[in-house]
């Protein structure tokens, strides 16, 4: 079976404390709900892709994964407390980057990554609920 869905997710957050790699919180807003498994499929592989990427640029940060069940859409964010990108950006985007925009883009989402408002660094994805069943 395919990963995905908020069961699935509490499985890798729990698998990336267990490695000792970060201190993961995971925050749930909204009403949970069962989604299109495309969407599910998406959040769950932009999540995984956004905690390796802050395990490898962030080593030993705390990162907060952030689940917020709107009408309409799944907004996931992950933010961890390291360095955040180097003063002239976030660089060159990397082929994770690049997958993680693809993946909101598929499900006809959108990607946002960057600097986090107060330091570290940043990923954002709305994804469009319309097949939430």
């Amino acid at each position: 079976p395919q990963p995905g869905g908020l069961r699935q997710l509490l499985d890798l957050i729990d698998e990336t404390r267990d490695s000792g790699a970060a201190s993961v919180r995971l925050i749930v807003r909204g009403g949970v709900a069962v989604l299109d498994p495309g969407v599910e499929l998406a959040a769950y592989r932009i999540v995984q892709e956004a905690l390796t990427n802050a395990r490898r640029h962030a080593p030993g940060a705390a990162v907060d994964v952030d689940v917020d069940y709107t009408p309409g859409a799944l907004r996931v964010s992950v933010r961890d407390n390291g360095p955040g990108p180097a003063a002239g950006g976030a660089g060159p985007a990397g082929h994770g980057l690049l997958g993680m925009r693809e993946r909101a883009a598929a499900v006809g989402g959108d990607l946002r990554t960057g600097p986090g408002p107060v330091g570290g660094f940043l990923v954002e994805a709305t994804l469009p609920t319309e097949g939430a069943t």
